[in-house]
């Protein structure tokens, strides 16, 4: 399907099954989101859902299927780009009437876009043949938004065969979920995120669509997930040097995001965009030398020209202002809304009660969490269900969940085969472990309370959707967990798309009436928040941990100086708003150079 951008934002991958029907929902508005690939029960679960619903037969794909999973992705793929092309020929034979889809297509538009003013002026033209000339240019200009996928790098179990013997590597989890994609009709792309995998990438180049064809173009595209720029660079040149062209860097905040939180070493949002913008044209020019050299070198179609390099930002936008500051002054091909669109119904699965629960919760009720079994910092929601059943199990003397899945197994310090740490069999083990240590009460807790807040992201991830949509649980009584970021604080109720995108493009005005600071001060009271926190968990530092923490705080002090030296440019906000930004800065900046690392430490190590 032909996709191109009429919106200048995007909706980003929101948990295992939080958007994975969200482009049947929005692509047909011309809004690109994210489905989740990781999770291919949930996926099967959710073709089986949707060919009801179309009226289409079910065929199901069973693990007994050769490459189930990876066929089981291919035909969910397939399904949703049927849908929405159906969608597309639908909302293109409407008539223009208010109310209906074609016109909610251009209503949605941003105001400043061309279509959006060919179709306000169509609106001012009396019935005629000129009115009836442009309602067709219109109906043809329609693109879908993209139906994109997502890849965890980190989620790359190992699988085996009925009688256990291992698989080929090419049976591995994400192997099997890119060739899914790689698969299927869609011409889109992938993001990769969660870091470096060289068993995947060694694999990206086994299928000809993400290589150049007789014209140069790409069927399907790599997007990166990235947190700075030297991740940027360093990924993109190890996927360049197989010939193969990184289509986007997306810029994720380290800690302002949801779901997991990869922190930088204390370098800001700000910054790091500053730099992607004034060596953009050296990375492109460098990936491009490299991909086209290893093009030639395998007898490979070679680039006749550089494809676009796309830059994109996501992770605590909260208002139009801060949307078009980083779309103009760092010149960003598109913005990722997250979060906030949990609480749009028509967007997104989130089950009735979560809803309720997310739509009127406090600041507090969002934290950084230990839950996820990676050991990644992982965004967490106190009023899940998941929560409350993850409490209610150490409370009766059976923590951990039982684990059917089996996505995130890497343990073996018990067992010949990887186990979870979320699951009930680590947690048991562990704890027996624990025991036999004689530790004093305060330091027996505290290494429980490190063992059983581990919680289960496959299972918990994926409910909600089950739930909205009325489809059998994997298991009786299995809960919601769900991962939004902190900025959605500032979001209380429940909303419309209309309204949603009205909010994102300066039509609405969404926010609650709690104090908001501006996106940089949020992503940095965070960070000084997760610097602090390491410090305070230290105990005894070798010179490696000491030169880290003074980097980390090297780096907040100049991304301080960073943000002094462009609040002038932020020309939309009030003179109080740029008053109250600077005070936080310099109180940021007291608070940082106030903490000494080598006194901290040894306090609290004695």
């Amino acid at each position: 399907m032909h996709t191109t951008e009429v919106h200048s934002f995007h909706i980003p991958v929101l948990g295992l099954g939080y958007s994975i029907d969200t482009p049947v929902k929005v692509a047909r508005f011309g809004i690109a989101s994210v489905i989740s690939i990781v999770e291919d029960q949930l996926i099967e679960k959710m073709r089986e859902y949707y060919c009801s619903q179309e009226g289409l037969t079910y065929q199901p794909i069973t693990e007994a299927d050769p490459d189930f999973r990876a066929a089981r992705i291919t035909h969910y793929l397939n399904l949703v780009n049927g849908i929405v092309q159906k969608q597309l020929n639908q909302l293109r034979s409407l008539p223009f009437e208010p109310g209906n889809d074609l016109v909610k297509y251009f209503e949605l538009l941003p105001d400043n876009s061309q279509l959006k003013q060919q179709y306000l002026q169509m609106t001012l033209l009396p019935l005629g043949a000129e009115k009836q000339e442009l309602q067709q240019q219109l109906r043809k200009a329609i693109v879908a938004g993209a139906i994109d996928v997502n890849i965890m790098a980190k989620v790359d179990k190992l699988n085996t065969d009925a009688d256990g013997h291992p698989l080929p590597s090419e049976y591995s989890d994400a192997l099997a979920a890119l060739r899914g994609f790689a698969n299927s009709n869609l011409q889109s792309s992938v993001i990769i995120s969660a870091g470096y995998n060289p068993r995947l990438y060694n694999y990206i180049d086994q299928f000809s669509d993400f290589l150049p064809d007789a014209n140069g173009q790409l069927k399907k595209k790599l997007i990166l997930k990235v947190s700075d720029y030297r991740s940027a660079l360093v990924q993109g040149k190890i996927l360049a040097k197989r010939g193969l062209w990184v289509s986007e860097f997306r810029i994720e905040s380290g800690l302002n995001c949801g779901g997991h939180a990869f922190a930088t070493e204390g370098i800001l949002l700000g910054p790091i965009l500053e730099e992607f913008k004034e060596k953009k044209e050296v990375l492109a020019t460098e990936l491009f030398t490299l991909c086209c050299a290893a093009q030639a070198a395998k007898a490979q179609t070679v680039f006749t020209t550089r494809p676009p390099l796309k830059i994109t930002v996501q992770g605590g936008i909260g208002t139009a202002n801060e949307n078009e500051f980083l779309l103009e002054h760092y010149a960003v091909n598109s913005t990722g809304w997250g979060s906030p669109f949990l609480l749009v119904p028509e967007a997104t699965n989130v089950d009735e009660n979560t809803l309720q629960q997310l739509a009127t919760a406090q600041p507090d009720d969002y934290y950084m969490s230990d839950a996820s079994p990676l050991g990644i910092p992982f965004n967490n929601f106190r009023k899940s269900s998941g929560e409350a059943q993850r409490l209610k199990r150490i409370e009766k003397g059976r923590p951990g969940s039982p684990c059917i899945k089996k996505y995130l197994v890497s343990d073996t310090e018990f067992t010949d085969s990887p186990i979870c740490t979320a699951s009930r069999q680590y947690q048991y083990l562990k704890i027996k472990q624990l025991q036999e240590k004689k530790l004093s009460p305060e330091e027996y807790n505290s290494a429980l309370d490190e063992i059983t807040v581990k919680d289960c992201l496959c299972e918990g991830l994926g409910t909600s959707a089950l739930l909205k949509d009325n489809i059998t649980l994997s298991r009786p009584g299995a809960a919601v967990t769900i991962c939004p970021g902190p900025n959605l604080a500032y979001f209380s109720g429940v909303f419309t798309l209309s309204e949603m995108v009205g909010h994102i493009y300066g039509r609405l005005h969404l926010l609650n009436t709690l104090y908001r600071p501006n996106i940089f001060i949020n992503e940095l009271h965070l960070y000084i928040t997760y610097w602090k926190k390491q410090i305070e968990k230290a105990t005894g530092l070798s010179p490696k941990q000491v030169k880290y923490f003074q980097t980390f705080k090297t780096n907040l002090v100049e991304g301080i100086d960073y943000y002094k030296n462009i609040i002038s440019l932020f020309k939309k906000e009030s003179n109080q708003y740029i008053a109250t930004m600077k005070k936080e800065l310099d109180d940021a900046m007291l608070l940082i150079t106030s903490q000494h690392i080598d006194v901290a430490v040894s306090d609290s190590s004695r």
